[in-house]
């Protein structure tokens, strides 16, 4: 009956961490921006699992404040916790700040607190972020974000460096053992009546306004497969300072769109087959912040290798069609599209 502590918990990969650990026994101890945000995610979680039992604290990434009352007497930490924009910012370095400064806060109170193992989520960001100069290559746990990149976006560069920054912490102070999780476009099902920033392709699909599909691509990963690994991550005593690709297999958006119509019958009859050439896409780059934010990605394909989860912790994605197809049916009962 370890406890654990949960950052981000009212969050899309933290409401499904919490369930996954609940279930596998554990006590979670949860952190929250806000006072005004512990109802909700109570109710939230016994609307999934009735009688749910949690304890939450309120700590923010901005501040020191909270967060040794939030790690003391805990096992392990999932510190999921990071900023997400829709677009990128005119300005990097407060997101910048944010995620590395925040990373940071929470590790060195695990530390004090004697905190056992400590699993951040980072992202496929870090890993391949940056422009692809070898189209053969597949990316693995070694890869990094070449930071030098002018093209390198404002959220892959504070992935990078918030990963980065924390491992120098570990490497420098030790006492705590650190994991990654890295994952790529998490989609999957909705718990709740809103969506979030890694579905707005499906949900925009699905509504009609993405009237034509840019040539971008991601490596897909179920919520719930993420969620599994992170316990596997924080539990596998070989996972001691690793590196793990979360993701299923690459999809094209086009790919995603043909999934949605052969699988959905009428509900899908919103989602568009028209594509839209690159040089729509850097004009409607200089009046749309959206657009402009997904301009890195275009035509870049960027497979990345999960085996080392699979060999090393057992850990199996469920096909990244099924991941598709239950964000839409999700969206779609919870009338988030409707």
């Amino acid at each position: 009956m370890d406890t654990v502590l949960v950052t981000g918990a009212s969050g899309f990969i933290g409401a499904h961490c919490i369930l996954e650990l609940l279930r596998a026994g554990y006590q979670v101890r949860a952190s929250v921006r806000s006072q005004t945000r512990k109802a909700a995610l109570f109710a939230l979680l016994c609307k999934h699992m009735p009688n749910t039992s949690i304890e939450c604290v309120t700590a923010s990434l901005d501040h020191n404040a909270g967060w040794d009352k939030a790690v003391a007497g805990c096992t392990y930490v999932l510190h999921l916790v990071s900023p997400l924009p829709t677009v990128q910012p005119k300005e990097a370095d407060e997101l910048i700040r944010l995620a590395r400064d925040g990373a940071l806060r929470v590790l060195k109170a695990a530390l004090q607190a004697g905190v056992k193992r400590l699993v951040m989520t980072s992202s496929q960001a870090a890993v391949c972020g940056s422009r692809v100069t070898c189209p053969e290559h597949v990316y693995n746990e070694d890869d990094r974000t070449d930071l030098d990149d002018p093209s390198v976006s404002s959220y892959n560069r504070s992935k990078t460096i918030a990963e980065r920054a924390a491992r120098d912490f570990v490497a420098e102070n030790g006492g705590i053992e650190f994991v990654t999780v890295n994952p790529g476009l998490v989609c999957g099902p909705v718990l709740e009546s809103k969506s979030n920033t890694s579905l707005e392709f499906v949900k925009r699909l699905l509504d009609g306004s993405l009237f034509m599909i840019p040539p971008v691509g991601y490596e897909v990963v179920d919520v719930r497969d993420v969620a599994v690994l992170h316990r596997l991550a924080m539990e596998h005593p070989d996972a001691a300072g690793g590196r793990f690709m979360a993701s299923s297999e690459f999809l094209w958006l086009h790919d995603m769109a043909a999934i949605l119509r052969d699988n959905l019958g009428n509900r899908a009859k919103h989602v568009t087959s028209r594509r839209a050439p690159i040089w729509l896409m850097r004009g409607l780059a200089l009046f749309d912040p959206a657009t402009r934010s997904i301009l890195p990605d275009l035509n870049q394909y960027r497979p990345v290798d999960h085996s080392t989860a699979t060999r090393l912790l057992g850990w199996e994605p469920r096909p990244a069609k099924q991941t598709v197809i239950a964000t839409a049916e999700s969206l779609l009962n919870y009338r988030v599209v409707r």
